[in-house]
């Protein structure tokens, strides 16, 4: 059963640096995202108990070192690290570090450039599975050809939830892919095809970038919200795969379905609210198949309804329940450690009503939800209470 966090967590400063194809110094990245959640939140480094560093590709004492930049005031430096869903867990730690009394004001940083990672292979020597020589591209396309057979989904209405991203990104300055002009769903369909249904521009950027949130107790939050809405985390949720009668893994790079509808029942659990309180939903969109069968998973819709959804324009910027408001992994990117942090940057900017032509209009609650490789789900709500 998911009880309610011991103490009253809330976001009270984030940062981010654009996400990029620029080969850019993964700590020069992680410093301007740091010192900006920082400002944003109207303290200094001192004031902060505990910091929490995601990252996939830095050396062994990468985070130590960038801890050292902000300023060598003692406080613990943890590193975290949990494939695609590592800024969400980082992020997910300093939640819980606040919650749990351990400190007052916590910060988590993520940081990576996946241009400049060497090989990510888990086989170490041991006998290899399907997991350790498919890449993920494969695992997405099997999964959205049968979701074709299964349910009747069109190539069309996966380009429609990529060319969605895409526009949603125009109006994020942070984001890798920002196009000049509105994209297309002909437009999506025609780019290189990469492993059918998926072509190019379904699939998610992969490059460099860095983000950060600080979270607080009520105490700290209202002391610096100087009239500012407050944006408190109501749920902070983490699952693996569980085993069930007859159990089949499906494969590291997604695991099963079932993970994600029982991280997210515990995460309404916690919060105390269900899919139909929700105003904007972030999640890990790394081909559009992930995006449509998560409306699914995360009870917005029924089972097999997901593309009825798209039809309708539902989950676009001004629909009933935007999905992916800052362009998502899809064209906001996906660098890896920084990724589900940019999520808490972007639904962080929406409750407080600071995100500008992508605003989501009276934006009061926000779902953050990544998956991660190996078989790992985090769901956070976030929630917009007035100072």
């Amino acid at each position: 059963m998911a009880t309610r966090l011991a103490r009253d967590v809330y976001v009270i400063g984030v940062g981010m640096h654009r996400f990029n194809n620029e080969r850019l110094a993964a700590a020069a990245m992680a410093d301007v995202a740091g010192m900006q959640a920082l400002d944003d939140a109207g303290i200094g480094f001192p004031e902060v108990g505990a910091l929490y560093n995601g990252y996939l590709g830095g050396g062994l004492t990468s985070g130590v070192g960038i801890a050292k930049e902000f300023g060598l005031t003692g406080i613990p430096v943890t590193h975290v690290e949990n494939a695609s869903a590592t800024g969400s867990c980082a992020f997910g730690e300093a939640v819980h570090a606040v919650a749990g009394g351990r400190v007052d004001v916590a910060m988590a940083l993520g940081f990576d450039d996946m241009n400049r990672m060497g090989g990510l292979g888990r086989s170490g020597g041991r006998r290899m599975g399907a997991e350790d020589v498919m890449l993920p591209a494969a695992f997405f396309a099997m999964w959205a050809t049968r979701r074709m057979h299964d349910v009747g989904t069109t190539a069309e209405t996966f380009a429609a939830i990529a060319a969605k991203n895409w526009n949603h990104a125009r109006a994020n300055p942070l984001a890798q892919r920002r196009a000049d002009h509105e994209v297309t769903i002909d437009e999506v369909l025609g780019s290189t095809m990469i492993s059918y249904p998926h072509t190019s521009m379904m699939a998610c950027a992969a490059g460099g970038g860095a983000a950060a949130a600080i979270v607080a107790t009520r105490e700290v939050a209202e002391r610096l919200s100087s009239g500012r809405p407050l944006v408190r985390v109501t749920a902070s949720q983490q699952r693996s795969e569980t085993y069930t009668d007859g159990h089949v893994f499906l494969g590291a790079v997604i695991g099963p379905a079932q993970m994600t509808r029982d991280t997210a029942g515990d995460a309404y659990e916690q919060a105390g609210v269900g899919p139909d309180d929700l105003d904007l939903v972030q999640v890990h969109d790394a081909f559009p198949v992930e995006e449509l069968v998560y409306y699914e998973l995360l009870g917005i819709c029924g089972d097999g309804e997901g593309d009825r959804l798209v039809a309708e324009g539902a989950t676009r910027l001004g629909g009933r329940i935007p999905f992916s408001t800052d362009g998502g992994l899809t064209a906001r990117g996906h660098p890896g450690g920084p990724t589900g942090l940019a999520q808490i940057h972007e639904t962080t900017l929406q409750l407080r009503h600071e995100a500008g032509a992508r605003q989501v209009q009276r934006a009061r609650t926000g779902l953050c939800h990544m998956a991660g490789a190996g078989s790992v789900c985090v769901v956070h709500i976030l929630q917009r209470t007035e100072g």
